[in-house]
């Protein structure tokens, strides 16, 4: 609840032309039956017509301003719901961008969109009816009790009879339904799970035949949030019920009352008549803030799974303030007995690793499958953080640096190369938005990817869809490399990068790097001999340690792994 009023509580001039607009809403409610009242006693009971104008005049006069103070309630009750969501939305996505991998793993990918999407949607119904119950109801009960008082003092016991049956029920209905909502999040969680990798690996489905396996999974998945779904409603759903059967009897109670007394002559009959308007308003609005008792257990577990992620601190400190942004030195990369283990392994990925990196050189990574390159190289951007030793880059801990001073100092191009929903030159521009065209079209000729963004209609206006599904790998692969060129860093960090490229284009898109880029430092990873061997240091890895280090041809004659590695690639001719 904190959650909640803490975002409302920021657009307060709404909340005072809500007030305001609350206001005319319960002059029409109490107005028009009072007037309704003088009507029928002092006009039509009495025959005297004359009467009659002024008070109908007067009526309309009450609507009309009612109707206003109805309209501006909604609006600002819109206004705020609808701001409050945004908000929340903005919040949540920006924070998640602080997140390292540790936080992803936490939460998982599929709770994160449900907590943007259908959290905040089931926060926003929340804030909508909360703005109007909590607002009206009290405004509502004081002002319908001191009427009935006023009509007829004997009615308002009855009407204070109700209102505990009312809360009780809210209270048990409410209590019932909350570990089910719970359970009903986490339900759609597992589903947009399984939505996600239905559709991201539809190729690999239809590749082994598992549609039906996969529909099976979705079913169950389904079946489950459905039977959770269905005894969430089967409980709320004897509010409406519950409460009409309560009013009902309430209104039998005041007409056999009502009419003992008009027969008495105690009461009159525009009187029977209002009051039951009074008891009718008191009743609704309490079954208004009885619908918000019900929605609260929902609205609760979402605003909860917002505020863990909300609150959550993220395990890589960005340094905003206080980081450091700029250095003497320019683009050096050093590991210092550096090691890692991720927050649930058992063992070490990376042990006691010790090199450095000098501008204008390249240094490769190679070894087996595991051995940690891809690790390795995702620590200099903090993409994780160490857990021993440290890494400097341009002689200051990575630890030290603005997150974002440091990243900019960096072209990293992962394996899987990244592409985003837009143009061709949007993704370029990505890590330089004042890139010009000359300078895109520069870098795109030295990753080699000129000619297929040429034969594109609009080159490099060209649209690409989701995930640059309508690319080759290798295509998004010379974009990504292109994306980090003209980005122009002082280090650039190859994961793999070259893996969907076929040897010709591999060899001219090295050729073209060595040249165009010969002062920055080059670190890349790689499975392929011919992709490194030109590298002024290689560095094998095994099982996590640094068991060689050298040129290629030194490591052929003094490294039984580089050698194992170049044999299975390499000819006889090309390993002598």
């Amino acid at each position: 609840m904190k959650l909640i009023l803490k975002y409302t509580w920021r657009y307060k001039r709404y909340l005072l032309l809500s007030l305001l607009g609350v206001a005319g809403f319960v002059l029409i409610q109490m107005g028009v039956p009072t007037l309704l009242k003088q009507i029928i006693n002092g006009s039509i009971m009495k025959g005297d017509p004359s009467r009659l104008l002024p008070l109908v005049l007067l009526m309309l006069g009450v609507v009309m301003i009612g109707g206003l103070g109805e309209i501006c309630m909604s609006y600002a009750n819109s206004r705020i719901a609808t701001n409050v969501i945004r908000d929340i939305r903005n919040d949540t996505f920006k924070k998640t961008q602080s997140f390292s991998h540790a936080e992803f793993n936490e939460f998982s990918v599929s709770s994160l969109i449900t907590s943007t999407t259908s959290d905040a949607y089931q926060i926003m119904l929340f804030v909508q009816n909360m703005l109007r119950s909590a607002l009206i109801t009290p405004v509502m009960t004081i002002s319908g009790f001191i009427l009935i008082i006023k009509n007829n003092p004997s009615l308002f016991r009855v009407v204070l009879a109700a209102i505990p049956v009312l809360l009780i029920g809210v209270f048990f209905i409410s209590h019932k339904s909350i570990p089910y909502s719970r359970a009903q999040q986490a339900g759609l969680d597992k589903i947009n799970l399984n939505m996600r990798e239905g559709i991201s690996g539809l190729r690999v489905i239809r590749a082994f035949g598992n549609e039906d396996f996969q529909s099976r999974r979705f079913d169950d998945v389904n079946r489950e949030y459905c039977g959770v779904s269905k005894t969430v409603y089967r409980i709320t759903s004897i509010a409406q019920p519950g409460f009409y059967l309560l009013f009902n009897t309430m209104i039998a109670v005041i007409l056999w009352n009502g009419s003992k007394s008009i027969g008495l002559g105690t009461m009159d009959v525009g009187t029977l008549s209002a009051s039951i308007e009074y008891v009718f308003h008191i009743l609704f609005s309490f079954m208004m803030l009885a619908v918000l008792f019900l929605m609260y257990p929902r609205a609760s577990v979402s605003a909860n799974r917002i505020r863990r992620v909300l609150e959550s601190t993220p395990s890589i400190a960005e340094n905003l303030e206080n980081g450091v942004t700029e250095t003497e030195e320019k683009g050096t990369v050093r590991f210092e007995n550096v090691s890692f283990s991720y927050p649930d392994s058992e063992e070490p990925i990376l042990k006691n690793i010790s090199f450095t990196a000098e501008p204008g050189q390249t240094v490769a990574f190679i070894g087996s499958t595991g051995s940690g390159k891809s690790t390795l190289v995702q620590l200099i951007p903090r993409m994780f953080d160490v857990t021993g030793g440290r890494i400097l880059v341009d002689g200051v801990d990575v630890r030290d640096y603005n997150i974002h001073a440091l990243r900019d100092r960096i072209g990293y191009i992962p394996q899987k190369a990244q592409l985003f929903t837009g143009t061709i030159a949007d993704n370029l521009c990505l890590g330089r938005k004042e890139a010009t065209t000359a300078e895109m079209e520069q870098a795109a000729e030295i990753a080699q990817a000129a000619e297929f963004i040429e034969q594109k209609e609009g080159g490099l206006n060209a649209i690409l869809s989701e995930g640059g599904s309508n690319l080759s790998g290798g295509q998004k692969q010379r974009l990504a490399i292109a994306r980090a060129i003209v980005k122009n860093p002082e280090i650039y960090v190859f994961d793999d990068s070259f893996s969907a490229l076929d040897y010709a284009t591999d060899l001219k898109l090295r050729t073209r790097l060595k040249h165009e880029i010969k002062d920055a430092t080059v670190l890349i990873v790689a499975q392929r001999i011919s992709t490194i061997r030109n590298a002024d240091k290689i560095i094998v890895l095994n099982e996590g340690e640094m068991v060689a280090e050298g040129t290629h041809g030194k490591l052929l004659s003094t490294s039984s792994i580089y050698h194992d590695i170049a044999a299975s690639q390499l000819t006889e001719e090309e390993l002598a």
